[in-house]
């Protein structure tokens, strides 16, 4: 245990936490005696959520330094299987050794050096109209609970869809189970000039148009579609058009004005898919952002009316804008999951680092969104309270109901939790 004498900070660098003691246990056993002995507990992993979530003014626990195997759980002979995996890994250090073993994750996140437990636990995802979100990969969960004791729910588990997308209310997650497939290549092309009138025209059509599709906008335009294709679907070279877009002819970057040495290659370039699906490179290890983040999760059937929302609102986001994206993701079953009930589509805005103006500003876009069931993304910033979640989210008592089974004493809840879930 580490008293924290130094300020720990977020990856954004927005929030300071609170709390009074780090751990940083190396065993399971060290692991159990840290929760159970906290008064109060959090996880804390890659700490790119840019909210308040994994914050307490107790104790927080890291897991870098648990020793943890990754295990093959189960084989299939199609390639596709079972693998446990710590919770406190990052995707980046997980997906290399996948792919030397022929092995796949069906999705990826635009940056992939959060862990694997924060990613899940948040819901976050990567795109695509076929693909659900990181979480949808979950077939076991292994956790601490604030006992001490250690709970593993597998994949015939009622409670699993339930445990997956947690925000921390549970326990300590120190292992997953992840499903994986055989491996695939993918290539990306980057379109420019994409009016609002073609995009709206076929917005499915688009958003389903590859495997991964994310089109970005500073809502007075469409500043470029990012075309993601597997090669064994597509095999024909990218075409030169697309909805009547051009072609990019060099590396593009979704930000002016800013070097392209830290993108996944473009240009038709094929590459494994972990080398494709997110935007950043994995060996490029960003220290902070200068950012903030807000995404808000529509069903797939208001994307243009929200899409349309947000244009009327072009000249008050813009100022505080560096880029939206719009992406889509699958629907799922997960009781807490952003895409729980049916596809949805993402809008989500990376901020100029300037919290009071942004959160001065995220009320008028929830307000403009309300109409069409907006679900917030659980890691990122956003003003909805526990009240209209809980309208938002049918199985929302049962977690509550979960979240006593499983952390009695309140061990994990913090101000995030109160304010949004718990109520």
């Amino acid at each position: 245990m580490t008293a924290l004498d130094t300020p720990l900070r977020n990856w954004a660098g927005n929030l300071t936490y609170r709390a009074a003691r780090v751990h940083r246990p190396r065993t399971l056993d060290e692991l159990q005696e840290a929760v159970a002995g906290a008064p109060r507990v959090k996880a804390l992993g890659s700490r790119h959520c840019f909210n308040d979530i994994a914050d307490t003014d107790a104790d927080l626990v890291v897991l870098d330094d648990l020793d943890v195997p990754v295990e093959l759980a189960r084989a299939e002979p199609d390639g596709s299987g079972v693998l446990w995996v710590p919770g406190g890994m990052p995707y980046s250090r997980l997906v290399p050794e996948l792919a030397r073993h022929g092995r796949a994750l069906h999705n990826l996140a635009s940056l992939p050096h959060i862990t694997i437990a924060g990613a899940t636990a948040t819901g976050t995802h990567g795109s695509g109209s076929r693909n659900g979100s990181l979480a949808t990969s979950v077939a076991g969960l292994e956790l601490v609970r604030s006992d001490g004791e250690v709970v593993v729910l597998g994949e015939d588990s009622p409670d699993l869809p339930g445990a997956v997308v947690h925000l921390g209310a549970l326990g300590v997650v120190t292992r997953v189970a992840l499903r994986f497939q055989p491996t695939f290549s993918v290539r990306t092309n980057v379109y420019l000039d994409l009016t609002w009138d073609r995009l709206f025209a076929d917005l499915p059509g688009v958003t389903g148009a590859a495997y991964s599709v994310s089109v970005f906008t500073d809502w007075h335009r469409v500043t470029s579609v990012w075309v993601k294709s597997r090669t064994d679907e597509l095999d024909a070279a990218a075409p030169e058009d697309f909805f009547g877009a051009r072609a990019a002819t060099e590396p593009t970057h979704m930000l002016r004005d800013t070097p392209i040495e830290n993108l996944t290659d473009q240009l038709d370039l094929p590459g494994e898919w972990h080398e494709r699906l997110p935007h950043f490179r994995a060996e490029f290890t960003p220290s902070h952002g200068d950012e903030l983040q807000s995404e808000y999760f529509v069903p797939a059937e208001h994307g243009r009316a929200a899409c349309e929302a947000m244009r009327a609102l072009a000249d008050r986001v813009a100022p505080l804008l560096q880029v939206s994206e719009i992406r889509t993701i699958a629907g799922d079953d997960l009781w807490l999951s952003p895409a729980t009930g049916g596809d949805v589509l993402a809008l989500h805005f990376t901020w100029l680092p300037d919290e009071p103006a942004v959160t001065a500003l995220l009320p008028e876009i929830e307000a403009a969104l309300r109409p069409f069931g907006a679900r917030p993304h659980w890691g990122k910033l956003f003003t909805t309270g526990a009240a209209e979640l809980a309208e938002r989210y049918p199985r929302m008592g049962d977690f509550r109901d979960l979240v006593g089974r499983l952390d009695p004493r309140g061990a994990f809840r913090n101000a995030y939790l109160e304010r949004t879930v718990l109520g």
